[in-house]
């Protein structure tokens, strides 16, 4: 069985969050840190902060298209309340 990741990085560099998608977790974020994606490679360090896994990418993405939006970030946000003021 595959599973496929939603995860957030948060730069450690700007402090902004980064959503994605993946089938390769661990794979994804050396990716990310080693500034091999576009997106991400001015924000390196990147930690990761968040991730669920789906049977399925069909609901993966749509979990990640949530989570971009304006009730996805306050749910991220209101989850790992403790982190991010702790």
């Amino acid at each position: 069985m595959s599973y496929h990741y939603v995860y957030v990085l948060r730069s450690l560099k700007d402090m902004r969050f980064y959503v994605g998608l993946a089938n390769n977790l661990s794979g994804r974020l050396e990716q990310h840190n080693k500034g091999k994606v576009p997106s991400t490679r001015s924000r390196t360090p990147l930690e990761l902060i968040y991730w669920e896994g789906c049977l399925n990418r069909h609901d993966a993405a749509r979990r990640e298209k949530y989570l971009k939006t304006a009730w996805g970030k306050r749910y991220l946000k209101t989850r790992m309340k403790e982190y991010l003021t702790g």
